[in-house]
């Protein structure tokens, strides 16, 4: 029998506690002396940082780094959402909505093109009538982050306003622009004493509601990136209603039920007792210690600093952000949320389950036991009846596909970006051609909440498969289906479509690669036939290639099975080459090189593929209804590269 309390960690997790402590102990002590020093020695302690970056880094580190000063300084200089919006010349308003528990919420607001500002928007009969799309933010984070780009092309907010939208975003309690409530001060337990389940029960369907009744317009569109699409896939599932009045919501990361950390004494940890969290953090606001080590640090070093820490936690390389952008971005990532919204979290990932948030929680050796007894309630995923659509990262820690898709109903659509990470649908340096276009597709598939009918899921399909079929490299020859009972899969290597059942690995092995390892025969075949896009950073010594997402549908059928190529070339190979090109205004729409479609012939290192460098292989098909994927043929590093590179067909996993 197990040591009451003592019994519960083992001797690696108590160890990893204690140093836990201690860190957040220097760190509290380090905080408070900041708070007490003048803001002189501030200062010295930030140029003794910047003297060490420069020590630590390279002349020609540096030049880089003073190409890219400009823009991404005045993006992180920015001293609010109004602020960023107005250096990209866009005019937005700030709107104050209280929630039914007391709550004060600050929405922001893009009604207007450059030069429209004078025009009426969705107010009264005689104004114009604009569709309206509503954006919600991630955990920590708030509203900048959709707006803090290095271009405007590649922010979703700007793309969409100036596509004809009215466009509005939405902030949790608790963060930078919703510190207030009517019954309770921020600096009261009362405050901070909300989770998941409030967001979802107060904060999406409140805000939703004010947007409908401020704009006139029966639904909106939903966009929402990491805890925003758990925040929304809670709310549609507890509020039959809200259903009539989101038209179709987009999931771009979606976050439902995460396997973990990477870190394995991290994960434990947490794992075994969520509630430790709050012994660290305590139960108000947690890392609220963020906003000092930024003003501390020099700019490049805190930069590096947050990418350890993405690594450490989720291994995710972040080689699809540029510096320059990180420079801009990483001082908008953090906003404020409350400890016991993190501890909600952790109690998802260790019962692998969407629910509610539990009070009583329980000792790992009596989870089982204790289910006989008591559950927690699950929220209803499947009862959604808004059409959703997931546009999920293939290299993204964070999302378990197979779950998710088992947790909503039949008729979720999922399309994967097989190189990307969490934080590329906010920044990657390609977000506007890799992501959007399926933004564009469901915008423009479903258009209004009382119209969801099988015409608007065809229609969808039908533009998402012409979208994959644009961003891909195929030939124009003939595929060849092969007989599957639920749907015909094809797969395409080096510019022409094979016939494959991946049913069966073994027959596919023995028959099509002759008992060879699937990663060496298909890189051997791609080396020799494949045709790729390429887009090369003007003035740099790399070149970089986008990949093709491929797709993948919850509802019985599979509408494309798409290859998708990928070179990143950003890996650590040197200084930035600056591909943002931050010798130009901010406001410019960046002028970018692209080859989508041309017959240009890559010469690829067939050693280097056939080392797994960058390739993989996958093909999806439907099963019983459901979407599956059997991987035929993984790369020889474990199905994708450090440098985000890749080669995939297909996209849903089993």
């Amino acid at each position: 029998m197990p040591v009451p309390f003592l019994g519960r960690l083992n001797i690696t997790e108590y160890v990893a506690l204690v140093g836990s402590f201690l860190l957040v102990g220097l760190e509290a002590i380090i905080r408070i002396l900041t708070l007490a020093l003048p803001s002189t020695l501030l200062t010295l302690f930030y140029g003794i940082s910047r003297r060490l970056f420069n020590r630590l880094t390279s002349p020609a580190q540096k030049r880089a780094h003073e190409r890219r000063k400009s823009v991404s300084s005045s993006i992180r200089n920015a001293s609010d959402f109004v602020d960023v919006c107005a250096m990209f010349g866009y005019t937005a308003e700030e709107h104050l909505v209280q929630t039914k528990d007391g709550y004060l919420l600050l929405l922001h607001r893009l009604a207007w093109r450059k030069g429209e500002e004078d025009v009426r928007v969705n107010r009264g009969p005689n104004s114009v009538k604009k569709r309206v799309v509503y954006l919600h933010h991630g955990l920590l984070m708030n509203s900048e982050v959709w707006v803090c780009l290095t271009d405007a092309q590649r922010a979703l907010p700007f793309v969409l306003v100036d596509r004809g939208f009215d466009v509005w975003l939405g902030n949790n309690r608790g963060n930078k622009y919703s510190k207030k409530s009517i019954n309770c001060s921020p600096t009261t337990l009362e405050f901070w004493n909300f989770s998941i389940d409030e967001f979802a029960f107060y904060d999406i369907p409140d805000s939703i509601a004010y947007v409908l009744d401020t704009t006139g317009q029966p639904s909106l569109s939903y966009i929402g990136f990491s805890q925003g699409t758990a925040q929304a896939f809670a709310s549609l599932a507890v509020h039959p209603k809200l259903n009539d009045q989101v038209n179709v919501f987009i999931a771009l990361a979606p976050a439902m039920s995460p396997a973990g950390l990477h870190n394995g004494i991290v994960d434990a940890l947490v794992k075994a007792s969520p509630q430790v969290l709050f012994l660290l953090f305590g139960r108000r606001s947690i890392l609220s210690s963020a906003t000092m080590w930024q003003s501390i640090l020099y700019p490049p070093l805190f930069t590096r600093v947050i990418d350890i820490g993405l690594s450490f936690l989720f291994n995710w390389k972040t080689l699809n952000i540029s510096t320059s952008q990180k420079l801009a971005a990483y001082p908008h990532l953090y906003s404020f949320t409350s400890t016991k919204s993190v501890v909600h979290w952790f109690q998802i990932i260790r019962t692998k389950s969407f629910q509610m948030y539990d009070d009583d929680v329980h000792p790992p050796l009596l989870l089982s036991s204790s289910s006989k007894y008591t559950k927690v309630a699950k929220y209803p995923t499947r009862n959604i009846k808004t059409p959703i659509v997931l546009v999920y990262g293939g290299s993204d820690s964070l999302v378990d596909i197979k779950v998710m898709l088992r947790e909503l109903p039949s008729k979720t659509m999922a399309t994967e970006v097989p190189h990307y990470e969490h934080l590329d649908f906010l920044w990657a340096r390609d977000v506007d051609t890799q992501v959007f276009p399926h933004v564009f597709d469901a915008l423009e598939s479903f258009t209004g909440a009382e119209e969801n009918t099988k015409a608007q899921f065809e229609r969808y399909r039908s533009a998402r498969h012409n979208t994959l079929r644009a961003n891909s490299s195929l030939s124009n020859q003939e595929p060849r289906h092969s007989d599957v009972a639920d749907s015909d899969v094809s797969t395409a290597v080096g510019g022409s479509e094979a016939a494959t059942d991946p049913s069966d690995v073994q027959g596919y092995q023995q028959q099509s690669l002759g008992g060879q390892s699937p990663p060496v025969v298909a890189a051997t075949r791609a080396a020799r036939r494949i045709r790729t896009a390429i887009s090369e950073d003007v003035g740099s010594g790399h070149r970089s290639q986008s990949s093709s997402p491929g797709e993948s549908t919850h509802d019985g059928r599979f509408d494309e099975t798409a290859i998708a190529t990928g070179l990143d070339g950003m890996a650590d190979r040197g200084p930035d080459p600056d591909p943002e090109g931050f010798s130009r205004s901010p406001v410019r729409p960046k002028k970018r090189r692209s080859t989508g479609g041309s017959q240009i012939n890559t010469q690829m290192s067939l050693d280097s593929m056939k080392a797994g460098r960058g390739i993989s292989l996958g093909a999806s098909r439907a099963v019983g209804g459901l979407t599956s994927s059997t991987d035929i043929a993984a790369s020889l590093n474990g199905g994708g590269s450090d440098d985000g590179s890749s080669l995939r067909r297909g996209s849903a996993r089993k």
